[in-house]
């Protein structure tokens, strides 16, 4: 249904996606282009930003779930927000179709275009991962997995059957790179301790594995850091699976394969499935009439301008962070391009702002993007982690603080980040919270049950139904 809805009528830059690089596009340009006669105005699907390297930490139960979210609106208060989806860039027009939540459209003008749509999980056709799996890129994922787990965890106490306790005890993260070690390191952090408080359970009732493809975990960290990590790991209980690669998850029954051979690597049952196996641009890009490369992204200019395909670039045309290829003039990055990572989403939004400036308005100069990689860091539960800040090698403590300062300093606004502290510090006085949040997909069963009603499947009883039959 097409419907024309009040916005403002003033010169705008509409910047499409609210995740990090948006967000700062938009905090740098709002006040600029309000003073100028324009207006900024942001479009995405949620009203807030998702800040993805606290998700596993959310898993964990070290952050809130809420915390890891900046409100656009209440962050954003010199932008007109729009809470949609954009569905289609029409560059040669300036105009932008856009999908409300209840899935009217409408076409919204516009005379500058930010692009910084992010990612989506990238995802293999292997038999019954969708049905099986879950991401981990949403805070929705996050909660739902945390919950998940604990509930897997309180189930299986009460199960008298081994085979489907074994089951139910079984976690499994597909990705060896720095989100998939980060977060089986929360999740094996949180089944211990939730273990650790139920007297009708032992530790070595649990199984948690990584799989990774490759033959080595994190290319982010050095080949020894890699190794070290493994080490620790496998010290905690963690299998790692290395050359190995997930072949069909069909009714949660995990087939493996040895990527050496492609032999038979063997297989097992697993009620929580996690995947983490990297991530691919935002499928907005081919949506649009901007050159996009074979991985799928925009084809932008080192000084984050959209390319015309010719040489030149696209007038009023802007893209940055994981929907664009973005030249690494450090020659650091794979394929001469830079990696996606907040790192540099949020220092390209920065210079993407004061370039659209130089352009628009004369003001400042047009500079190249130029950031050569000031390292990582990872933390992998508490006490834990690994890193390589500024060429320092760092594991253990040392790395799990500066893992901590690096992301707390890295948050959106310090309104967010002092919350998230709190959380932090509330975990080392009082411990970890195991407190498990039922029926959050199914809120509505107990008026039901009320109402005389049946409850309504989850996702568990679907699963369960599955494998009944």
């Amino acid at each position: 249904m097409a419907i024309t809805p009040h916005l403002s009528p003033k010169p705008r830059v509409l910047v499409v996606g609210g995740g990090y690089g948006g967000y700062h596009v938009a905090k740098r340009l709002q006040k600029k282009i309000r003073d100028r006669g324009g207006i900024v105005t942001v479009v995405d699907p949620n009203s807030y930003l998702t800040y993805q390297p606290f998700l596993p930490e959310v898993v964990g139960g070290s952050i809130e779930a809420r915390h890891a979210l900046v409100d656009l609106r209440s962050h954003l208060r010199h932008s007109e927000v729009i809470q949609g989806k954009v569905v289609e860039i029409k560059h040669a027009g300036k105009t932008a179709t856009i999908e409300g939540p209840e899935g009217m459209t409408f076409d919204l003008p516009y005379q500058d275009v930010v692009v910084t749509a992010g990612a989506d999980s990238r995802v293999f056709p292997i038999e019954g991962l969708g049905e099986a799996g879950i991401g981990l890129k949403r805070i929705e994922e996050a909660v739902s997995l945390r919950n998940q787990i604990l509930e897997r965890i309180e189930s299986a106490a009460l199960m008298t059957d081994a085979d489907e306790r074994r089951r139910a005890m079984t976690f499994v993260v597909v990705g060896g790179g720095f989100a998939g070690a980060e977060l089986i390191g929360e999740i094996e952090d949180l089944v211990r301790t939730a273990i650790s408080k139920n007297p009708r359970l032992a530790q070595s009732d649990a199984r948690v594995v990584l799989i990774e493809a490759m033959g080595r975990i994190m290319p982010e960290v050095t080949e020894e850091q890699a190794e070290a990590v493994v080490e620790e790991f496998r010290a905690r209980g963690i299998e790692v699976l290395l050359n190995t690669s997930l072949s069909s998850a069909v009714d949660n029954h995990l087939k493996l394969v040895n990527m050496s051979d492609q032999s038979d690597a063997g297989s097992f049952y697993a009620d929580t499935l996690v995947w983490t196996a990297g991530v691919a641009a935002n499928k907005l890009a081919k949506s649009t009439d901007f050159p996009v490369e074979e991985r799928g992204r925009i084809e932008v200019t080192p000084t984050l301008q959209v390319s015309d395909g010719q040489g030149g670039v696209a007038e009023g045309a802007w893209a940055a962070g994981d929907v664009a290829a973005v030249p690494d003039l450090t020659g650091d990055g794979p394929g001469g391009f830079c990696v996606p990572n907040a790192q540099h989403a949020g220092r390209q939004a920065a210079r993407l702002a004061e370039n659209l400036m130089a352009v628009r308005f004369g003001e400042g100069a047009v500079e190249e993007y130029y950031h050569k990689s000031l390292g990582t860091v990872a933390g992998m539960g508490v006490g834990k982690g690994v890193g390589n800040p500024l060429g320092i090698e760092l594991s253990g403590v040392a790395a799990w603080l500066g893992h901590r300062f690096y992301h707390n300093y890295a948050m959106p606004s310090l309104e967010r980040s002092s919350r998230v502290l709190g959380g932090w510090i509330n975990e080392i006085i009082f411990g970890k919270d195991t407190t498990q949040v039922k029926e959050l997909e199914t809120p509505h069963n107990a008026f039901r049950e009320a109402a005389g009603l049946e409850r309504l499947p989850n996702r568990m009883d679907v699963k369960k139904e599955a494998s009944d039959a």
